[in-house]
């Protein structure tokens, strides 16, 4: 009773204050018309006298911690309820909410402590539109039966809650149209159980919001008898197991968003009816199923749109009506389902990534075999003979079984990108992701860049070499020794690794285009790391360079004396190595444009370029300073007489070894001869053969 007289004394002063153009705000009740907002901590209960005319009630801010059912039975004027930022909230208990005949709209929101919500508490709500449970972190129960006939029903939202368990929605049975079920950033809910939605909307529904939840997995019937019209399971980034038969019966479904999931494939239940895909970030979905009337598509891959393109073009290609300019207004749903090509698809297929073969062309695909073929042949013939024979280690003989394993490494990059290239020929598009994404291209891009760096390392290494010895031909105790080369190549070796491994761990990425090749420029950090390659193989060309001319400035010279036979290699050498960085010359210039982002030509004419110039040598390397000497052959067929094979050939070369102490030089054009031939190099010097 005296809280009666309490509550009516201080609506009369408020409305006496009101009338002098005053406003005062109580911190437990405010009343304004048929309003009564119930505000601050002195608030602990709701009242059970709250005026019958009331349209608003708001209970924000209060100590309240339990609503108790039936305690707004009276209400029966009551349109709106806001339940807001109530710090000691725990329970709505059961019935709380039921029975008001023209409630339309209630807000739960930002009470921390809430826990529970009983049986039945949004219960017989004939005028409710709209239900708004968020930002409830320890809510952990909605038992079951808490909505239950609610025919009005267009709107009900459910996020941020502590909930464990998908809510029953079984007897909410609303019949409105345009209906919307928003269930978002619920981290503990981690399947959508069977017949989650069976009773919710006797209507198509307009929208089923699953986004940021934890889900793991949809469940086989988890939408059977569930119509509607867009599904957003975007940013279940555990969402890994979607069933084939979540759907059951025809579907209507025209918006399907799988964003930033872990799933690997659709249900082909829903491809006939899909009008737009959202699936960015989607990593794990590779391939695309058959869609048939999907016009808008935003997916992860530009592969993805060139599948869809290709798909597309063939179905309105290979329809005669078609071609009929009338068939879109005779026929709609003829011209719909087969004729209409695709409208939007992004990210569209780039310089990068064009809807293309490895290999664009025959020229192409036949000129990487022959050159693949030939490095990994010839290369491992040199090392071989280099290995087997029975000749002294010399410091030119170590630097070139290193420059013959580099060149082997980017034989088997060719192999192997020529073999996926064949494999793929004609639908590259369907193992792009898979190829681009996979261990075979990051092991395949690790071979030639580690190849390729070291290679010009050891050209480099072997030019420095020959300056060395020449210039300081009359100082023997500044003579290379093979510890000195051993040293040297250890640091190119971790120089080769340490570059190759990078793009592995994040720096540029060898995925970015179809051969494997760090082309990835799109940050700050990227670009310097191709850059500083490609510059560091420019520097390495003008070093050579410098060598050249200080050796050709040194026999120039008549006061200086080199050892002749060390001239007529540094000679030769100069051809082989000019020729392996001239090759360069071009990729290094077209690839630092396209690193600067000044791109000159495309990666469809780069490729021609990759093809015949930047492994070219890898080929012919082995056949310049190796095949074509008369040293080269002599030590193979002494190295295959000591398994039995060519052993009257190896024999006359025995002969003419024994009958020449100095064997003689006879390619024209062996810049790396020095290998396979015992040169009597500084012999006026030192009386002795150098290797």
């Amino acid at each position: 009773m005296k809280m009666h007289w309490v509550l009516l004394t201080l609506t009369v002063v408020a409305e006496l204050l009101q009338v002098r153009g005053l406003d005062l705000v109580f911190p437990s009740v405010i009343r304004r018309e048929s309003d009564c907002r119930l505000q601050g901590p002195d608030v602990e209960q709701i009242p059970t006298n709250i005026s019958i005319s009331t349209t608003y009630l708001e209970v924000k801010q209060t100590q309240v911690r339990v609503l108790p059912g039936g305690v707004l039975f009276r209400l029966e004027r009551l349109q709106k309820v806001s339940i807001l930022q109530n710090e000691m909230l725990e329970i709505i208990d059961a019935y709380a909410f039921s029975s008001l005949p023209r409630l339309s709209s209630l807000f739960v929101s930002e009470n921390v402590a809430l826990k529970k919500i009983g049986e039945f508490a949004f219960s017989d709500l004939p005028e409710l539109t709209e239900i708004s449970i968020t930002k409830a972190k320890h809510l952990r129960h909605i038992e079951r039966g808490a909505f239950r006939n609610i025919p009005k029903l267009r709107y009900l939202l459910i996020s941020n809650t502590g909930l464990n368990l998908f809510p029953s929605l079984a007897q909410i049975h609303s019949s409105a149209a345009e209906f919307i079920f928003d269930f978002h950033d619920n981290s503990y809910i981690t399947e959508v159980p069977p017949n989650a939605f069976r009773g919710l909307c006797s209507q198509t529904i307009t929208e089923i919001r699953l986004s940021r939840n934890g889900i793991e997995r949809v469940a086989s019937d988890a939408f059977n008898g569930t119509r509607m019209r867009r599904l957003f399971l975007g940013g279940n980034e555990r969402l890994s197991q979607f069933s084939a038969d979540a759907f059951a019966g025809p579907s209507e479904l025209v918006v399907l968003d799988i964003s930033s999931t872990a799933l690997r494939s659709v249900p082909g239940s829903i491809l006939g009816s899909l009008r737009r895909i959202i699936a960015r970030s989607t990593f794990g979905l590779k391939q695309f199923p058959l869609f048939t009337r999907l016009s808008d598509a935003e997916l992860t891959y530009p592969s993805h749109c060139c599948t869809l393109q290709y798909m597309y073009h063939n179905r309105s290609t290979g329809h005669w009506l078609c071609a009929d300019p009338k068939v879109e207004q005779s026929d709609p749903h003829f011209f719909r389902d087969h004729c209409v090509n695709l409208s939007s698809c992004s990210p569209a297929p780039d310089a990068f990534n064009p809807c293309e073969d490895i290999m664009t062309s025959g020229f192409l695909r036949a000129l990487i075999w022959v050159i693949s073929v030939l490095a990994l042949l010839g290369n491992t013939a040199v090392l071989l003979v280099l290995l087997a024979t029975r000749a002294k280690l010399t410091v030119p003989r170590f630097l070139m079984c290193h420059l013959a394993f580099a060149d082997l490494c980017m034989g088997v990059y060719l192999v192997v990108i020529a073999t996926v290239d064949m494999s793929t020929r004609g639908q590259y598009y369907n193992y792009a992701i898979d190829w681009q994404t996979g261990l075979g291209c990051r092991v395949a891009g690790f071979f030639t860049v580690f190849a390729s760096e070291l290679s010009v390392f050891t050209l480099t290494a072997i030019t420095l070499e020959r300056w060395h010895t020449i210039t300081h031909a009359l100082r023997l105790d500044r003579k290379l020794r093979l510890r000195h080369a051993c040293f040297v190549m250890t640091a190119g070796w971790l120089f080769a690794l340490f570059a190759a491994l990078l793009p592995t761990l994040g720096v540029s990425s060898y995925g970015k285009v179809s051969i494997c090749l760090p082309m990835d420029v799109d940050s700050l950090l990227f670009q310097i790391f191709v850059v500083s390659l490609l510059l560091l193989n420019v520097l390495a060309f003008f070093c050579v360079c410098a060598c050249y001319l200080s050796i050709y400035l040194t026999i120039r010279n008549p006061s200086s004396a080199p050892a002749h036979a060390d001239t007529r290699v540094a000679k030769r050498m100069a051809l082989l190595i000019f020729t392996d960085f001239l090759c360069m010359a071009p990729i290094s210039f077209f690839a630092i444009s396209a690193a600067l982002k000044w791109p000159f030509i495309t990666v469809t004419q780069a490729k021609f370029l990759l093809v015949l110039f930047y492994p070219i040598n890898s080929c012919c390397n082995p056949f310049l300073y190796a095949f074509c000497t008369r040293t080269f052959r002599r030590d193979f067929f002494l190295m295959a007489a000591r398994f039995g094979v060519c052993t009257t050939r190896a024999q006359i070369y025995r002969t003419e070894s024994s009958s020449c102490q100095q064997p003689a030089w006879t390619s024209p054009k062996s810049s790396h001869v020095m290998l396979y031939s015992l040169v009597n190099t500084l012999h006026s010097i030192d009386g002795k053969q150098d290797f």
